[in-house]
């Protein structure tokens, strides 16, 4: 391990006794949905962060990146903090959900698993099955610790009700973008009432998905200063933007990095033989997508990047470049 990594800082993610680096790989990025990247090229800048020091990975069954995780682990012969997220909210679904990850990881224990977006009190409670089940799968050992993600302020404010659920990954970012239900002074106040009551926090889309990209390392410094946040999940899709991150979270600057990085900046791509379904801009919960004269536009300053919507396309035309 780097000099400079001996110097990144690993913390305890709330009470649930687990250690974290304070910078996690958010490895949506590499994948499918968004640079989809093949899986040796992947699978290696996830392992090279691996060896320099980050020990905390955020993925999803909805990503499709547990094979890069898979291998990237048998790159780095090393085993981080892995947290995942299922859409599941039956008891069934939810078994086969972490039989998923188990299975196409390669582990026998998901060190944290969320609820997938979960917005308010009502989607939480719809999701019952699914969390009674995670429980039990923490009782056997299957599971470390169960959590929720939410773009919500009403998210957070219902798990931090809930005792059973130990970890809440918020949207913050420097301007609130993708905040769905307030401002970001009120997702602060949130997310400090959920520190009150022991939640372990870890942020995500603290650079607003690469719309920040002009002011990202104001943007990271902003979500770092965070004083109830544990770590901040970023995704990166080559080594350059590993090194810079930890170079960032670790309060250095590198302007030949910095140059590099900045140099690749990121949209979403349609491709011209998008005909016009609606079907990605009834998924999209940002309103980022519009009809026009026959096909998608998108409304770049609602758009967060995410690429969720990519899914919802029959004829596979949008991505994230």
């Amino acid at each position: 391990m780097s000099s400079e990594s001996d110097r990144l800082q690993y913390v305890r993610l709330g009470r649930t006794g687990v250690v974290i680096s304070r910078l996690c790989f958010g490895v949506l990025t590499v994948g499918p949905l968004q640079a989809n990247l093949p899986l040796e090229e992947g699978a290696e800048v996830i392992a090279y962060a691996l060896n320099r020091g980050i020990n905390f990975l955020d993925t999803a069954e909805a990503y499709q990146t547990y094979p890069y995780i898979r291998r990237a682990l048998e790159l780095a012969r090393v085993q981080p903090v892995i947290a995942t997220k299922s859409y599941a909210y039956t008891r069934q679904g939810m078994k086969e959900s972490l039989d998923r990850a188990r299975d196409e990881m390669g582990i026998k224990t998901v060190d944290i698993f969320l609820l997938h977006e979960q917005e308010n009190e009502l989607t939480l409670a719809g999701h019952r099955e699914a969390l009674e089940f995670l429980f039990e799968a923490r009782r056997k050992g299957w599971v470390r610790a169960v959590g929720i993600s939410t773009h919500s302020v009403r998210g957070v404010v219902a798990g931090t009700k809930n005792e059973g659920i130990e970890v809440i990954h918020p949207i913050i970012n420097l301007t609130g973008l993708g905040i769905m239900d307030g401002s970001r002074e009120q997702m602060l106040a949130a997310v400090a009432l959920a520190r009150e009551k022991g939640k372990g926090l870890y942020a995500m889309k603290a650079l607003g998905g690469g719309n920040l990209g002009q002011q990202a390392h104001r943007a990271l410094s902003f979500v770092n200063s965070i004083p109830y946040i544990d770590a901040i999940a970023v995704g990166m899709k080559s080594k350059a933007e590993v090194d810079l991150n930890l170079t960032w979270i670790q309060g250095r600057r590198d302007q030949v990095l910095e140059e590099i990085v900045g140099a690749q900046g990121r949209n979403l791509l349609i491709e011209s033989w998008c005909r016009g379904c609606g079907s990605c801009l009834e998924a999209c919960r940002y309103q980022a997508l519009e009809l026009q004269e026959g096909r998608v536009e998108v409304k770049k300053e609602k758009c967060i990047l995410c690429g969720y919507c990519s899914r919802y396309c029959p004829d596979f035309c949008i991505k994230i470049v």
